[in-house]
């Protein structure tokens, strides 16, 4: 079956005061770097939505084998965004929407909400300790609403509207994005990195 990553990476990073999708994790890798390896790792396909001045973000996620996209419409907010991404990946068999401010959430994890997909669910999401998290999957019988998302909802309406299939894992990183140096901080603590040696590899 043929399923898309939706990597979203078209943030401002306004709290963080830097780019911190290109800030290096203790190991040496990229925040946005990370997340895309991990997604790609589960997926034969990422597509990456970057802003119109994320040049340094595109051209490092293109070396990891990202189809890039940049959306114009940005800075309208991450609704707008997950439908630049979707568009772009076109038709397939499911879609994970993945952020790129998050870079703890296991392979493991997003393979098992891959195969909650493939096993027929329209909408699945992995929980921890009964909370919700990323990356959230979407079956092809919601692409239509995926591409006309818009403005800073990102797929909340969609979350609400369909029953989700969850997944219970073992998994805090599903949680964790990093909006300020502080988030980072507490993120080592919680889940140390490198996860594994295959996750620093390209």
């Amino acid at each position: 079956m043929k399923f898309v990553g939706l990597l979203l990476a078209a943030g401002s990073a306004t709290r963080f005061g830097s780019d911190k999708l290109q800030h290096a994790l203790p190991h040496g890798v990229a925040i946005a770097v990370q997340a895309a390896r991990h997604l790609k790792s589960e997926v034969s396909r990422v597509v990456a939505v970057v802003r119109p001045e994320g040049g340094q973000t595109a051209r490092a996620l293109a070396t990891e084998g990202c189809e890039v996209v940049v959306c114009d419409r940005a800075a309208e907010g991450m609704g707008a965004s997950l439908a630049c991404a979707a568009r772009a990946a076109g038709a397939a068999d499911g879609y994970l929407v993945a952020l790129g401010d998050m870079p703890f959430v296991r392979p493991s994890t997003i393979g098992a909400v891959r195969d909650a997909l493939a096993a027929g669910a329209a909408l699945a999401a992995p929980y921890w300790r009964a909370k919700r998290g990323h990356p959230v999957g979407f079956g092809p019988e919601l692409y239509s609403e995926l591409v006309a998302l818009s403005g800073d909802e990102g797929a909340r309406r969609l979350i609400a509207r369909y029953p989700a299939f969850g997944v219970e894992l073992d998994d805090p990183g599903i949680l964790i994005d990093i909006d300020t140096e502080d988030d980072l901080e507490s993120a080592r603590r919680a889940v140390p990195l490198p996860l594994r040696a295959a996750d620093v590899r390209p």
